[in-house]
């Protein structure tokens, strides 16, 4: 559904990312982004709910010849041991129910090594487009900056991405953060 090439937001971050560095990619879906991490000699970690979207990455990965370790459930529920240098979602976290945000923030910067960083992507409501009976739970502008206070910005920025997988030519508002943990927070 979304192609093998990854992501535009996977391309701005690719530039923080080491031979040996290991990332974490929640709601990875079909895998694009995690084959991709892993051609650049990340070790990735894909967590994602659709057991058919894991099955595409595991023959994207083997096409690409790199390994990936797959992860099905919820990243609210199933989530790796061990500590990331990246941890990285692209359009996922906006379907975790505000009232879980808080507490998978808190684990992820948990899981995140001293001086790692986070970088997310997701969803506001300052352009809203409903599509194919989804249930996303919008960010408020500023809101993902606003999770991670004390971290360093590397990168932070609004704009509008250009969709069409319901037929229909759309825009999503989205909010993007890198930011790097402090390397005194435990």
């Amino acid at each position: 559904m979304f192609g093998t090439a990854p992501s535009d937001f996977a391309l701005e971050v690719a530039r923080l990312i080491r031979p040996g560095d290991y990332v974490l990619d929640l709601g990875c879906g079909e895998g694009r982004d995690c084959v991709f991490f892993a051609t650049l000699g990340a070790v990735v970690t894909g967590v994602d709910l659709s057991p058919d979207g894991i099955a595409k990455g595991k023959r994207l990965a083997q096409a690409r010849g790199v390994r990936v370790s797959w992860w099905p459930g919820s990243m609210t529920e199933v989530l790796p041991p061990g500590r990331f240098d990246l941890i990285y979602s692209c359009g996922s976290l906006h379907y975790v129910p505000r009232d879980r945000r808080a507490p998978l923030f808190a684990r992820l910067k948990a899981m995140t090594r001293g001086d790692g960083r986070q970088a997310h992507l997701v969803f506001t409501r300052s352009l809203v487009h409903e599509e194919k009976g989804e249930r996303v739970e919008y960010f408020d502008a500023g809101e993902l900056h606003a999770g991670f206070v004390g971290w360093q910005v590397l990168m932070r920025g609004e704009r509008v991405i250009h969709c069409a997988l319901d037929g229909t030519v759309h825009g999503h508002a989205v909010e993007q953060l890198t930011a790097q943990r402090p390397h005194h927070t435990s």
